[in-house]
C-alpha cells in the first residue's frame, strides 16, 4: 500500500519515497472531485452529517497526505523530492481553487446557514459554516466566470512563485561555505563553534574550519569573531543571499567573449524579480475580489479591522520604542569607539560589540550561559512547566521518523490517556529549511461513528511537527542551547500546545485551524515568559560538565540583561512589519522597488542603517513564502495579547495550576471555535492592554 494513503496511524516516513507522491495525490484528488460532484448534484437539503462532514473527511485525507510531502520537502529537501513536490503543487492549488469557487457548494452552505438546523448546531460547527461562507467569497465564488479563471490562475502562479522563493533561499544558503585555515583568524570564536566547524571541514575531507550561512555556524562568527574582516565577509554573504549578487548562472563560460558576459549577468537563485511578480499578482487578485489592495484582503480573516488600524498600532509602538532604541544605539556606538577602537559602528560590528558590552555591563556572556543548557535538561525543564500548569505528563515514544536525530513524544493526562503527540527535529542540517516552525501532522477530531468509513466514534489524537535549527552535538557532548535558543524552543512548543491541547472535536476549528493569523502567536509568545522565571530555569539549567545548577547570581544577571537593547530589537521588528504592511497596502510595484520602500521606512524608524548592498527583502521568506504577507505585524500584535495574558500568571503565581487550566480552557482549548478576542476576554476578564508589553520590554519611564 502507498504509505501516503495509509491514515490508520502515524505517517510511515521511512517508507515514503518521491515515487509515492504523484500516485497518492492523483488518487486523492480523483476521490475528492468525485465526492464534490456527487454532493453538488444532490437535491436533498444539506445538513451537517450528509454534506459538511463528508467534505471535511475528504479534505483531511488530502491535507494529511500532502502535509507529509510538504514536511519532507522542508525538512529533508532533495532534488527528486523537490521535483515531484513542484509537479504536484499546482494540482493541489487548482483543486482548492476550484473548490472555493464552486457555486453549487456555496449555495448549499448558504442554504444550511438559513435552515432551522443551523440553530441546533454546536458553536464550533456554526463557526465552521460561517468561515466557509466567508472563504467562498474570498476564494472568488461570486466572480464572473472569466474573472474566476483569472483568479484561479493567479493562485496557482503565486503558489509556484512562493515555492521558488523558498527554494532559491535554501539553495543560496547551502551553496556558501567559508574555509578558514589559520586558527589565528578565528580568535574569539567559542570552542564548541570551532569544533563544529572543524568536524564540518573533516566531513568534506578538507583541513581547517568550515563555516556556513546556517544560523548555528553564522551567528558565533558574527557575535564572537575578533576579526572584523571575517565578520564583514560572512555578513555580506548572508545579507545578499538570493539576490543579484549571487553566483552567475553560467560561470563556466566566464571570460570567453561577449556571449559569456551576457550569460554571466543571469544569476542563480535571485529572488528580486519574484518579489515584484508576487506583489503584482497579490494586488490583482485582491482587486478582483473588490478590495483596494492585498492588505485589506489579508485582514479579512484577521483580528485587525483595517490596514490603517495596523499602521496606527505600529506607528504608536514605534513612537514609544524609538527613544529607547536611540539610547541603546548611542550607548553601543560610544562603547565600540572607546573600548573596541571602532570609530564607526558597521552593521557587521553590532552583534560583536553588543556581546562585548553585555559582558562588561552584566559580567556574563551568551557562551557562558550556553554551558548550562544541555539539550535534555532544557527539554525536561520545558516539559515540567507543561506538566505543572496542565496536569499532563510527557514521555518519549517510539515512532517512525524522517531522520535519525528526530525524537517523538506523547502528552498524556493523569489517567494515562494520550492527549497529543509531537515530533521534535532540533538540529540544523543541509537540505533543511532555515528558522524554526511548528506544523500540524494530524488534527484532533471526533471520528465518524462505527459503520462509517474510518469511523469508531473515538477522539483522534492530534500530532504536531516541531522544528528548529540548533547546533547538533559535537565532540561527544550533548547539544548545547543558548538562552535565546531555549526561548525559541519554548516558543515553538507554545504553537505545538495550541494544536495539541484543543478540546474542539470538529476539524475546521480544531487546534490552530480557524484561528486568526494575528492571534496565532499568542500561545507561542506566552510560553517565552517562563524562560525568565527562576522557578522554571533552576530545574532546567545544569552545567554540561559539572552538573552544577545555574548559579542564582548568574540568573539574576541574565534577568538584569533581559531588556538589553530591547529598544533596538523592537524597532527592528516594527521596521519589518511596517515594510510588509506598506508593501501590500499603498506601495506600487510598478513605481518602485521593495528595497526602495524598505530604505524609506528605515530612515523613519530604524537606528541601524545597513550597507547599500543589503538585500533583506530577498530572504524575507515569512512574507513571500511563509503565509505572513500583510501579516508580519502579527508578532507584535500577538505580543500585546501574550504579555497581558501572562500578567494574570504574575498576579496569581507563574506556575499556578488554576490559572493554567483557565488558560487551557479559554484559549488553548477553544482553538478557532470563537474569535480570538472573545477567547482572550474570557480568560483575562477584559480587553487587551499594551501596558504589560511595555513593562516586560523595559520601555517605561524614559
Amino acid at each position: 500500500m502507498n504509505p501516503l494513503l495509509d491514515f490508520s496511524g502515524l505517517p510511515r516516513f521511512p517508507e515514503i519515497t518521491p515515487e509515492h507522491v504523484t500516485p497518492a495525490v492523483d488518487a486523492l484528488l480523483a476521490e475528492n472531485r468525485a465526492l464534490v460532484d456527487r454532493l453538488a448534484a444532490e437535491t436533498a437539503a444539506p445538513d451537517w452529517g450528509g454534506f459538511v462532514q463528508p467534505l471535511e473527511d475528504a479534505s483531511e485525507r488530502l491535507s494529511r497526505a500532502w502535509g507529509q510531502v510538504s514536511h519532507l520537502n522542508a525538512a529533508m529537501n532533495s532534488p527528486e523530492l523537490r521535483e515531484v513536490y513542484n509537479a504536484n503543487l499546482p494540482k493541489i492549488i487548482a483543486y482548492y481553487a476550484d473548490l472555493s469557487q464552486n457555486l453549487a457548494l456555496f449555495g448549499k452552505y448558504k442554504a444550511l446557514r438559513a435552515a432551522a438546523e443551523f440553530e441546533t448546531l454546536s458553536a464550533p460547527r456554526k463557526k465552521i459554516v460561517e468561515n466557509e461562507l466567508r472563504d467562498f467569497r474570498l476564494g472568488g465564488a461570486e466572480l464572473p466566470d472569466q474573472q474566476k479563471a483569472r483568479f484561479k490562475a493567479i493562485q496557482e502562479e503565486l503558489s509556484a512563485l512562493s515555492a521558488k522563493f523558498e527554494e532559491n533561499l535554501l539553495d543560496a544558503t547551502n551553496d556558501f561555505a567559508l574555509s578558514v585555515e589559520n586558527e589565528s583568524d578565528l580568535a574569539g570564536v567559542p570552542a564548541d563553534a570551532m569544533q563544529a566547524a572543524r568536524e564540518a571541514a573533516q566531513k568534506d575531507g578538507k583541513p581547517g574550519w568550515k563555516f556556513t550561512l546556517h544560523a548555528p555556524s553564522y551567528m558565533p562568527l558574527m557575535q564572537y569573531a575578533d576579526s572584523r574582516a571575517l565578520r564583514e565577509q560572512i555578513y555580506r554573504a548572508y545579507v545578499t543571499r538570493a539576490s543579484e549578487f549571487g553566483k552567475p548562472d553560467h560561470p563556466q563560460e566566464a571570460g570567453h567573449g561577449c556571449k559569456a558576459a551576457e550569460a554571466a549577468t543571469t544569476v542563480l537563485w535571485d529572488n528580486t524579480a519574484l518579489i515584484a511578480q508576487i506583489l503584482k499578482l497579490r494586488r490583482e487578485a485582491a482587486r478582483l475580489l473588490g478590495f483596494d489592495n492585498y492588505a485589506e484582503d489579508s485582514l479579512a480573516t484577521k483580528m485587525a479591522q483595517s490596514p490603517r488600524q495596523v499602521l496606527d498600532f505600529l506607528e504608536d509602538l514605534a513612537g514609544r520604542a524609538k527613544p529607547y532604541a536611540e539610547r541603546d544605539f548611542k550607548e553601543l556606538a560610544e562603547f565600540a569607539r572607546g573600548e573596541l577602537g571602532l570609530a564607526e559602528l558597521a552593521t557587521w560590528d553590532v552583534a560583536y560589540a553588543s556581546e562585548k558590552l553585555r559582558l562588561k555591563r552584566y559580567a556574563f556572556s551568551d557562551n557562558e550561559v550556553k554551558q548550562y543548557f544541555p539539550e535534555n535538561e532544557a527539554l525536561s525543564g520545558m516539559f515540567k512547566v507543561v506538566e505543572t500548569l496542565y496536569g499532563l505528563s510527557i514521555a518519549p515514544t517510539p515512532a517512525p521518523v524522517w531522520h535519525q536525530d528526530v525524537r517523538f513524544f506523547t502528552l498524556s493526562d493523569r489517567n494515562g490517556a494520550p492527549v497529543g503527540q509531537f515530533y521534535l527535529d532540533l538540529y540544523a542540517r543541509d537540505h533543511k529549511r532555515g528558522g524554526a516552525w511548528m506544523d500540524d501532522a494530524i488534527t484532533r477530531r471526533r471520528l465518524p461513528p462505527a459503520g462509517h468509513e474510518g469511523g469508531n466514534g473515538t477522539i483522534q489524537v492530534p500530532v504536531a511537527y516541531l522544528n528548529c535549527n540548533f547546533s547538533a552535538p559535537v565532540g561527544g557532548k550533548p547539544a548545547l542551547f543558548t538562552h535565546d535558543e531555549v526561548i525559541t524552543l519554548f516558543h515553538e512548543f507554545g504553537h505545538g500546545l495550541h494544536h495539541l491541547l484543543t478540546r474542539v472535536e470538529d476539524l475546521g476549528v480544531s487546534g490552530i485551524s480557524g484561528v486568526e493569523w494575528d492571534a496565532v502567536e499568542l500561545p507561542s509568545q506566552f510560553m517565552e515568559n517562563f524562560c525568565w522565571e527562576w522557578e522554571v530555569v533552576r530545574h532546567m539549567a545544569k552545567h554540561v560538565d559539572s552538573g552544577e545548577v545555574l548559579p542564582r547570581a548568574l540568573f539574576d544577571k541574565m534577568v538584569a540583561a533581559k531588556n538589553f537593547q530591547s529598544g533596538m530589537h523592537t524597532v527592528r521588528q516594527i521596521e519589518f512589519a511596517l515594510f510588509d504592511m506598506h508593501l501590500h497596502y499603498d506601495f506600487d510595484p510598478d513605481g518602485g522597488t521593495a528595497l526602495q520602500l524598505l530604505d524609506e521606512i528605515r530612515r523613519r524608524v530604524a537606528v541601524i542603517i545597513p550597507p547599500a548592498y543589503n538585500r533583506f527583502p530577498n530572504n524575507f521568506s515569512h512574507i513571500f513564502a511563509g503565509g505572513y504577507g500583510a501579516g508580519y505585524y502579527s508578532y507584535k500584535w500577538a505580543e500585546v495579547l501574550s504579555a497581558d495574558a501572562y500578567s494574570l500568571f504574575e498576579e496569581n503565581g507563574v506556575l499556578s495550576e488554576e490559572v493554567g487550566h483557565r488558560f487551557w480552557s479559554e484559549i488553548l482549548g477553544m482553538g478557532g471555535s470563537r474569535s480570538a478576542l472573545e477567547s482572550f476576554t474570557a480568560f483575562r476578564g477584559r480587553e487587551p492592554s499594551m501596558e504589560a508589553l511595555l513593562r516586560h520590554s523595559g520601555m517605561t519611564g524614559l
